[in-house]
């Protein structure tokens, strides 16, 4: 094991109560979750470690993108169309019965 140094630390009653409950649930000492906690704190995620270089290559390629206006082949329905989709209509009213398709185009749609 490695050289260890001891530390006291002030904790709330509810965080205390929270070390106990995920230390057992986990089969770690408390001391030991803290170290992880520690551990995992200290390892940048992606959603925080920012690359300006890539920000900036991600602002060319959108700019690039909107300069050559709108795709051939344009898409014939709506957002909104996508809510009168059978499955929508069940999980709003479950008590109400299947509504019918009808004839509009879209993603889903005869």
């Amino acid at each position: 094991m490695a050289r260890m140094v001891r530390k006291q630390i002030y904790i709330r009653p509810d965080q205390q109560r929270r070390l106990k409950q995920l230390a057992k649930a986990l089969g770690l000492s408390e001391a030991e979750l803290i170290r992880k906690s520690l551990d995992q704190a200290a390892v940048p995620s992606a959603g925080i470690y920012r690359d300006p270089a890539a920000w900036e290559a991600e602002r060319r390629f959108v700019r690039e993108r909107q300069a050559k206006g709108r795709l051939p082949g344009a898409r014939d329905w709506k957002r909104e169309n996508l809510y009168d989709r059978p499955v929508f209509h069940r999980l709003e009213r479950p008590d109400l019965p299947p509504r019918s398709t009808g004839t509009g185009k879209g993603p889903g749609r005869a």
